[in-house]
Parts: C-alpha cells; sequence; structure tokens
C-alpha cells in the first residue's frame, strides 16, 4: 500500500491544500493529513476545530478520488510521524521559490534522519499560488471577503473568529 503524509498546520485549511490533497491522492493508496500542533504559532483555530475542518473537507475528496484520507494530528519530528503512518513519501506543496529554499532545508534534514522516506513536491495550481493560510487570516481579521481562498464552511469558521 502506497502511503502519503501531506503535513502543515492548516489554520485554516485553504483552497491551495485541498488541491493539493486533491493531486497528491491520486497518487497514493492513503493519503494522511498531518496536523501540526505547533504552538509556537499560536494557531486560531483549535486543534480540533483544524482537524473537523479537514475532515469535512477530505470527505469530499475522498469519494472524489477513491482514495482513503485520513487526518492524524502529530507533535513529534516530521520524519516521526512519517514512521508512526507508514507512510513512505512527504507531500509537500510549493507555491514560489521562497517556498522552495526553506523545502529544500528541511528535505536535507529529513533525509539526513532517514533516506528510506522520498519528498515529493507538487506545485500549487496558477489560480492558488498566492492563498497562504496567514494571508487568509490577515484579510479576514480586518474584514476582507476571502471567499476566494477558501471554501464557504471554512469562510463561515473565519467569520466566526472574527464578527
Amino acid at each position: 500500500m502506497r502511503i502519503a503524509l501531506y503535513p502543515g498546520t492548516f489554520d485554516p485549511i485553504t483552497l491551495g491544500h485541498t488541491d493539493i490533497i486533491r493531486r497528491a491522492s491520486v497518487l497514493v493508496d492513503r493519503l494522511v493529513i498531518g496536523v501540526a500542533i505547533n504552538r509556537d504559532k499560536g494557531p486560531l483555530f483549535t486543534l480540533e476545530e483544524r482537524v473537523e475542518m479537514i475532515e469535512t473537507e477530505c470527505a469530499k475528496l475522498s469519494e472524489q478520488t477513491g482514495t482513503e484520507i485520513v487526518v492524524h494530528p502529530f507533535e513529534n519530528l516530521l520524519i516521526d510521524c512519517a514512521h508512526d503512518v507508514g507512510a513512505q513519501v512527504i507531500v509537500r506543496g510549493l507555491r514560489a521559490v521562497a517556498d522552495f529554499e526553506y523545502e529544500f532545508q528541511m528535505v536535507g534534514m529529513n533525509r539526513a534522519l532517514d533516506n528510506s522516506v522520498e519528498t515529493v513536491f507538487l506545485m500549487a495550481d496558477a489560480g492558488h499560488q498566492a492563498i497562504a493560510s496567514k494571508l487568509v487570516k490577515e484579510i479576514a481579521r480586518l474584514g476582507g471577503d476571502v471567499s476566494k481562498f477558501v471554501t464557504p464552511a471554512v469562510h463561515g469558521a473565519l467569520r466566526a473568529k472574527f464578527d
């Protein structure tokens, strides 16, 4: 069974994330969405809220692709999370050159820890390259319309946080 891990904070999950999830899910038998518990980032949404949003969005994608998509919170090293879920592949999305520089360093460190786990990069769709959770939260906080960047359910969750 081909298992991949797509890690992130997903605070909140955006259309850019779901694009990567949809495209990655056709490459594997099981796609694990690793939700990072990163207290240093001070997420807007609780872990439970993020997991619920991701499960809701991924249920539709799982039906469409026929791939099992599961959500797995983690707080340990990414490579250890990959071992925990049996992933042979880590999926990462790239939007711009700046993303690549950071991801390049991460791949090097992960390979030094365990070179049996491969990292695969998927380029963001051109229509989603500008989307970043951090920017979506800032726009929503300032009263802007983020409906072009997230699903209606996530948009509602953002509005509930800032209204």
